[in-house]
C-alpha cells in the first residue's frame, strides 16, 4: 500500500514560490494529486496528474492555471507541487492524495499548512 508524508509548507510573502513535496512509497500504480482547504472552506482539488497507456494527464484548478505545477520523480518517489506567485487566498492546508488506478482505494497525507502574507 501507498503511504505519503507531505513536506515543504511555511510562510511566505505574497508574490513568493514554495515547493511541496509529497513523499509516497509504492505509488506507482495511483493517480496523484494535491488538495486544499481553507479555513471555513471546503476542500477543493488543486491540481492532479495521472499515467494510464503511456500517456500523463494533468489537471488544473482555474486559481492556479499558470502558476502552480505538479509533477513526480519515479526515482525519488515523490510527488512535487511548485507554487508560483502565491496569493494570500493561496493560504491553505495542502493534501497530497493517491488514488488507485484499479480499485476504489485512495489514501490522504496528513497535510502541510501553507501561509502567505506579508
Amino acid at each position: 500500500q501507498v503511504q505519503l508524508v507531505e513536506s515543504g509548507g511555511g510562510l511566505v510573502q505574497p508574490g513568493g514560490s514554495l515547493r511541496l513535496s509529497c513523499l509516497a512509497s509504492g505509488f506507482n500504480n495511483y493517480a496523484m494529486s494535491w488538495y486544499r482547504q481553507a479555513p471555513g472552506k471546503e476542500r477543493e482539488l488543486v491540481a492532479s496528474m495521472s499515467s494510464t497507456d503511456g500517456t500523463t494527464k494533468f489537471s488544473y484548478a482555474d486559481s492556479v492555471k499558470g502558476r502552480f505545477a505538479i509533477s513526480r520523480d519515479n526515482a525519488k518517489s515523490t510527488v512535487y507541487l511548485q507554487m508560483n506567485s502565491l496569493k494570500p487566498e493561496d493560504t491553505a492546508v495542502y493534501y497530497c492524495r493517491a488514488d488507485s488506478y484499479y480499485t476504489t482505494y485512495l489514501l490522504w497525507g496528513q497535510g502541510t499548512q501553507v501561509t502567505v502574507a506579508s
